[in-house]
């Protein structure tokens, strides 16, 4: 059960809402943009404050080289396995195989929890894990994590924001900041306390069931809602994985660092570029500029360290 229509991003964007569980409340709300040739796509997992929209950044940049990228905002689900299950669904009935996800937060652990699920029939080519956690005993909440359902939208929301950054901010991350609260009030009360019902009740990533999977681990340096014992964890769990920092960009760098995100996107999917799970069109790959690019954003970092 599909209803499609055009987005605002591109022409090449459609905008849908998929129901594919017996629940018809579950409806999951996604941007498919780029050439819908491509049977390997890069998909997005927002935050638990975001929606499908927080990528425009990247649906637009990425649409523009050539790629295929879905944005999704998943329905209420009360559990990862049914997370996990809906999502392989959602993934059957747009026909695709295996995917390549970028995860956000949430998301990320989302990401990792579903590859996990699939491993033993892998729907996961790759992960790119954005600020993202491994265990969610980080954020000491899982003794009320089944108590959400039961709190008004308005606590559920001040839960959230206490999260966000405070105090002076760059143009760009205050900008960020605002929209994700904006994206924040557009959620009801069901959608947030499941989503933090996701974020927090007890679980974990198992690393042996997804360590062949090519992971890159996006992080920032500055202010964000995760430890830096969080973050090294992250970096055992997935000792191979390639490392994407950023010297600045809050919790949400795809909105106030979009350009730095997108080319280490980019240099992430580059490895796959000329296989069958390449999520670019390949009469628009430019490997040597892509290169270029690589080499500029090297030096850059190089000198910020100095």
């Amino acid at each position: 059960r599909t209803s499609p229509v055009l987005c605002f991003f591109s022409p090449l964007c459609l905008s849908f809402q998929i129901i594919v569980d017996d629940d018809d409340s579950k409806v999951w709300s996604l941007y498919d943009a780029g050439p819908r040739s491509i049977r390997c796509p890069l998909i997005f997992l927002p935050p638990v404050s975001g929606t499908a929209d927080v990528f425009f950044q990247q649906i637009l940049a990425l649409t523009g080289w050539g790629y295929r990228v879905i944005a999704l905002q998943y329905p209420v689900y009360w559990d990862h396995l049914e997370f996990c299950d809906g999502f392989r669904k959602l993934l059957d009935h747009l026909q695709l195989d295996k995917v390549h996800l970028f995860g956000a937060s949430l998301g990320g652990f989302l990401a990792q929890k579903f590859a996990e699920y699939t491993h033993k029939s892998p729907r996961v080519q790759s992960l790119i894990l954005c600020n993202a956690f491994s265990d969610t005993s980080i954020f000491n909440q899982t003794w009320t994590a089944n108590s959400f359902w039961l709190m008004p939208a308005f606590m559920l929301k001040k839960i959230v924001l206490g999260n966000f950054a405070s105090g002076p901010l760059d143009p760009e991350m205050a900008d960020g900041i605002d929209f994700m609260v904006d994206r924040l009030e557009s959620l009801g009360q069901s959608e947030l306390a499941s989503r933090l019902t996701l974020n927090c009740q007890n679980s974990y990533v198992e690393p042996h069931k997804i360590r062949d999977i090519p992971v890159t681990i996006m992080d920032v340096f500055d202010q964000s809602a995760l430890s830096t014992e969080a973050k090294e964890e992250m970096y055992k769990l997935y000792p191979n994985a390639r490392r994407a920092h950023l010297k600045t960009g809050g919790n949400f760098p795809y909105l106030c660092r979009s350009a730095e995100v997108n080319l280490y996107i980019q240099i992430h999917l580059l490895q796959f570029h000329g296989t069958r799970y390449a999520a670019i069109d390949p009469s628009m790959v430019s490997a040597e500029e892509l290169e270029v690019q690589k080499i500029s954003l090297h030096t850059s970092n190089e000198q910020e360290e100095q």
